[in-house]
């Protein structure tokens, strides 16, 4: 799944010594934040603690002039400079992580937008008050000379001020940006939401897709392709069939950039069926083992947004534009049914190019085509459900983890994240059966009481929790656990405004085992079917 790579790549494009296993180009050009010695000795020497404070600093003077000076100090000391030195060296010629931005305070944000009446319990429509703050705390605007002088710094220029998802993440990251946008609309935050899409569209025209974030050294690699999902978003709370109009174009040249460069062919049963993978065109070892994959989640994405451009594109009077993309989604759809669905187990899996079979590992993005709607099954939801409990997922009161794997990296267990439950809870909540409503209730409750346990003791919102440990903030990977949290807070916002009315601040009960669900949901399906 994309997360795990994306920590995987980071170790790679950061210099952190694992070296290059193809003779393929660097993550960027830069020779002081993509490689080069200069990169690779600053990392090596460890100056700072955390890995990606360094390549987030900016230049003080132009580079040509840091690399002719570092060349020389380089020299003078048989190209191992003594670490005072070398510290010494990158006080003199950067400034500060963080210098190129300065904290905004979007327009558009008022007082007590409307979603918050919907909340029935008082200590959750305070808290939801408070993480409705959190937008001007999180906002940030690029300095001008990011833009008059972009050589000095990693940072990738946008135009209009966006939201951050905090702690040590202070540039726009791609998926992330989707479910703050989620919270955002809630917060009527529209204008801001608009300005990051148009900043992800101006990022579309210059390099063909949008970057896993907002750095130079993310150029080479993309998230998750939610940029057409964002303008659904926002069309739908502000009817903006103008803006849909001037951007359409650029909408499908991002899909086409995943046509294009991203497109695998899978042989099974003598027919031959195209999907999707992600793929880091530099070296190393963890970009080749994701080239091998055709993920779910990937795949659910693209069908959802194929489905969504045909729906643009007959909005918009483009009769032959919405036929073509109804095509595509349905040849995805037919070729997600044979490759990676799995009957008997009842979800989606990973196929393993390599080993030409399914990864039935489990994880929550197993179902992300439930949540996408990219499915022909009418059964699917109940066949997901003996999914979850077969796997025992609906035991764990704190969350749903990422994985059932201890590895000691951060996307996989004891870890759950914001937008693995969202998967999971709307794939559900969809869905026409009653019990499957019933059982993403639970889920969201369970993860709102984790969330709101935490800021009650921590005053914090944070990008992951530990469901082994009471729920408390997550661990593992190559950095500590970051407060803020952009999509953290988007989500948490998006179950208070569907379930405000149902969810409460009280004591956490322990999920029931799969065998008592359906006693426990059997009163209110006895309810459902009374006369009144």
């Amino acid at each position: 799944m994309p997360g795990r790579t994306w920590e995987l790549c980071l170790l790679l494009l950061l210099g952190l010594g694992l070296g290059s296993q193809e003779a393929l180009p660097p993550p960027c050009e830069s020779e002081i934040y993509c490689h080069g010695e200069l990169l690779n000795q600053v990392q090596m020497a460890k100056l700072y603690q955390d890995d990606k404070q360094f390549v987030d600093m900016p230049l003080s003077i132009a580079p040509e002039q840091v690399l002719q000076t570092f060349t020389e100090l380089s020299r003078d000391h048989n190209h191992s400079i003594p670490r005072e030195q070398l510290q010494a060296f990158v006080h003199e010629h950067f400034q500060a992580k963080g210098q190129e931005l300065q904290p905004w305070t979007p327009a558009d944000w008022k007082d007590s937008p409307q979603f918050l009446q919907k909340i029935s319990d008082a200590k959750l429509r305070a808290w939801a008050g408070q993480l409705h703050q959190l937008w001007k705390k999180l906002g940030k605007k690029m300095k001008p000379e990011v833009l008059s002088h972009p050589e000095r710094f990693s940072l990738i220029y946008s135009e209009h001020p966006f939201i951050v998802p905090g702690g040590r993440f202070v540039e726009f990251y791609y998926w992330d940006s989707y479910w703050v946008m989620e919270g955002l609309l809630l917060s009527e935050m529209a204008e801001t939401v608009k300005g990051m899409l148009q900043n992800f569209l101006d990022l579309v025209k210059t390099y063909g897709h949008v970057p896993n974030g907002g750095r130079v050294y993310y150029l080479q690699r993309s998230q998750p392709p939610l940029l057409t999902l964002m303008m659904d978003c926002y069309l739908t709370h502000t009817n903006d069939t103008a803006f849909l109009q001037e951007n359409i174009e650029t909408l499908a040249l991002e899909l086409d950039f995943w046509t294009k460069n991203r497109t695998v062919s899978v042989s099974l049963e003598g027919k031959n069926y195209l999907l999707n993978r992600y793929y880091v065109p530099y070296g190393g070892p963890s970009g080749i083992r994701t080239s091998k994959l055709v993920p779910v989640d990937l795949n659910a994405f693209l069908c959802q947004a194929e489905e969504l451009m045909s729906n643009f594109y007959s909005r918009l009077g483009n009769d032959s534009q919405a036929t073509k993309y109804r095509i595509l989604r349905s040849q995805r759809l037919a070729a997600l049914n044979t490759v990676l669905w799995d009957e008997q187990t009842g979800a989606w899996f990973d196929y393993d190019l390599e080993k030409k079979k399914k990864n039935r590992e489990f994880y929550p993005s197993n179902l992300t085509p439930l949540w996408a709607g990219c499915f022909s099954d009418p059964g699917v939801a109940d066949k997901a459900l003996k999914y979850l409990e077969d796997n025992r997922i609906l035991t764990y009161q704190y969350g749903i983890p990422t994985s059932l794997q201890k590895t000691g990296q951060q996307w996989d267990f004891p870890n759950a994240w914001a937008p693995l439950q969202d998967l999971v809870i709307r794939g559900l909540a969809k869905a026409p059966l009653r019990r499957a409503q019933e059982v993403a209730f639970q889920l969201a409750q369970n993860w709102i009481r984790t969330n709101f346990d935490v800021y009650s003791q921590k005053s914090a919102m944070y990008e992951k929790y530990d469901v082994s440990n009471g729920g408390q903030p997550g661990g593992g990977g190559e950095y500590e656990v970051q407060e803020g949290f952009g999509w953290t807070n988007g989500v948490v916002l998006m179950l208070l405004d569907r379930y405000g009315d149902r969810l409460t601040s009280g004591a956490k009960l322990a999920f029931l085992e799969p065998h008592c669900l359906a006693a426990t949901l059997l009163p209110s399906l006895l309810l459902s079917l009374l006369p009144w």
